[in-house]
């Protein structure tokens, strides 16, 4: 992998997003308020909670009806019921389900708790709560052409959530959307520092940038929720990339 240096700078001045807010507007107002540039082979690394707010995934806790499955549920993980039900609609299997931890299916293949529903950062969390993007490599893919289109430059557009970990605690940034980027570098077939040929190695470009870009953004009430990267190596970006290439088929899981 070549040599360079990474620049992550979170942009300041960002506001609550409203539904409706277009993405791609906020992060060129956001970039001139900061008296920055977007240049060619930047990233764009976004909280994946203000996608979620632009496109309008609230929903009203007050509509959910509880199935009897989300009751059963809820009562073994001591969760609201109408947020059970939605985890269920959001999923396509429950995996985990014991005190306070909800580990599911998403419906979009990722292995995450509550399927990565959260009342955390948003207006009238009592009274709602926020899903994840729709398809977040569409979301990305979206704001990347809106940047292009208005700044004419080519970029890289990472949507990263907060994952828990199989054996390790803690939370890490992780990309579930990408556009612009191959996500996954493929080392297999090149030799290490002693001419030994890799067998295995892939390495998750597109995490290892969202998990960087989040020790900036904070998790709490920084309210730093867009990263501009730069210095990244430009063969690191591809106009095919998409956060789906990061998922492990079901067949190969292990810890299933």
């Amino acid at each position: 992998m070549p040599k360079h240096t990474l620049t992550f700078t979170a942009l300041d001045g960002i506001g609550e997003i409203m539904p409706g807010q277009l993405i791609g507007e906020i992060i060129i107002d956001a970039i001139a308020g900061n008296a920055l540039s977007l240049d060619d082979n930047h990233v764009v690394v976004l909280c994946q909670k203000i996608v979620s707010k632009a496109e309008n995934r609230y929903v009203e806790l007050a509509t959910v009806r509880a199935s009897p499955r989300a009751k059963e549920l809820a009562v073994q993980c001591a969760k609201d019921p109408r947020l059970v039900e939605l985890v269920l609609r959001e999923s396509s299997a429950v995996l985990r389900c014991v005190k306070d931890v909800l580990i599911v299916r998403h419906r979009l293949g990722f292995i995450v708790a509550n399927a990565g529903i959260d009342q955390s950062n948003i207006p009238d969390a009592a009274a709602r709560a926020l899903l994840l993007p729709h398809d977040p490599d569409d979301s990305a893919a979206a704001i990347r052409t809106m940047l292009a289109q208005r700044l004419g430059v080519r970029v890289g557009v990472i949507i990263s959530d907060s994952f828990g970990r199989p054996w390790r605690m803690g939370v890490c940034g992780t990309a579930i959307g990408c556009a612009g980027l191959n996500p996954l570098i493929d080392l297999r077939g090149k030799s290490d520092r002693f001419g030994r040929a890799l067998r295995v190695t892939q390495v998750a470009v597109a995490d290892e940038i969202a998990a960087s870009a989040t020790l900036i953004m904070g998790e709490a009430d920084e309210g730093r929720p867009i990263v501009l990267v730069s210095g990244v190596s430009e063969e690191y970006f591809s106009e095919d990339g998409s956060a789906t290439q990061l998922l492990r088929p079901a067949a190969q899981d292990l810890f299933l």
